[in-house]
């Protein structure tokens, strides 16, 4: 049976499993798969299509002969494990966010920058971005090389499944709490989050800004334009799956609305749905399953000069994770990085 060897690190958890869906749902050319994750996960089942993998030891794995291993175990498991995979002769293809700002590591959205798959090193590893970087800078590419990028301005209202199961179990136990009057106690979250808005994702830094939107701002510019100036805020909403950004851009050059249409409509990932009536528009809910950046509320920012406002919302599980890994290793099979199946 021709195809590559692909092992999925993470399995168990929520992205892994998107992970196995996508690669079945997109037919990726698949010899053999292994399911992997933390020694407390080991013997689990998880669905691979109409098969049934029993999850194996990351701990104890031997990578050597893995052609494509994807991973999504949390960073501190990526940094010991991901090398690892890599010397054994895999090309790892990491979501978590331990090698993102490596500047020797490849940070690659492929509708985006497919040719810094180019710059694989001996280390075999590649970075997934971010989920909310992700479905902005798929949206920018075309404005940008239509007008030129100067300066980002983003609010995220990001669904729970960002801090993975617990973080859907949470909104789902305090709702259900809310309307019974049992006293809610958050966990996983700094405040409630069952009918609030959380102004607070990742850790605060010296700045006063997060880490979340520390990382929006970095990976944009390595990924779209090291000159792009980006200022976000991350709010953590109680929705269960789908990632929303309000984007304020300002560009180099006039701002044309009709040329800005266009060039969303053509370009890869993205789908404009502008209609300016009631429910005219994509929300949170609409996007879930779906693979692409879904733009609506495109409209001028008569504020600054240049400047184009828009609204972008994509599922965080598939675009901001699974799919883009996935896509990773598509691109890396058309553009002949991998070794023949």
């Amino acid at each position: 049976m021709t195809g590559y060897n692909v092992a999925v690190v993470g399995a168990t958890g929520a992205v892994g499993r998107e992970m196995l869906r996508t690669l079945v749902q997109r037919d990726f050319p698949i010899r053999e798969i292994t399911a992997l994750a933390s020694p407390r996960s080991a013997g689990q089942e998880v669905s691979f299509g109409e098969r049934v993998l029993k999850v194996r030891n990351l701990e104890t794995f031997d990578f050597a002969g893995t052609d494509i291993a994807l991973f999504s175990p949390g960073a501190s498991v990526s940094a010991v494990h991901a090398p690892r995979a890599g010397a054994a002769g895999a090309i790892v293809i990491d979501n978590t966010s331990q090698f993102r700002m490596d500047p020797d590591v490849p940070l690659v959205v492929p509708e985006v920058n497919p040719g810094a798959l180019g710059k694989i090193g001996r280390r075999r590893i590649i970075a997934n971005p971010n989920c909310s970087t992700i479905q902005m800078v798929v949206a920018l590419k075309p404005l940008h090389e239509a007008f030129g990028l100067k300066r980002v301005v983003v609010s995220t209202y990001q669904a729970t499944s960002g801090a993975g199961k617990e973080g859907m179990d949470e909104l789902y136990a305090q709702t259900k709490a809310s309307f019974v009057n049992d006293p809610v106690t958050p966990q996983q979250f700094t405040k409630p989050i069952a009918f609030n808005c959380i102004p607070h994702i990742d850790m605060f830094m010296n700045d006063g800004a997060t880490k979340e939107e520390w990382k929006m701002a970095v990976e944009t510019r390595k990924i779209l334009d090291p000159d792009v100036a980006v200022i976000a805020t991350c709010v953590r909403v109680p929705v269960f799956v789908g990632h929303a950004e309000a984007v304020v851009a300002e560009f180099e050059r006039e701002v044309d609305l009709e040329t800005a249409r266009k060039r969303l409509r053509s370009a890869p990932g993205v789908v404009l749905h502008d209609s300016r009536e009631d429910g005219g528009y994509i929300t949170n809910i609409d996007c879930v399953g779906e693979d692409a950046s879904f733009v609506s509320r495109l409209r001028i920012d008569p504020t600054v000069p240049n400047g184009l406002a828009f609204w972008c919302v994509s599922d965080n599980l598939r675009k901001g994770a699974a799919l883009n890994a996935v896509q990773i290793a598509e691109t890396l099979v058309a553009r002949k990085l991998l070794a023949a199946a």
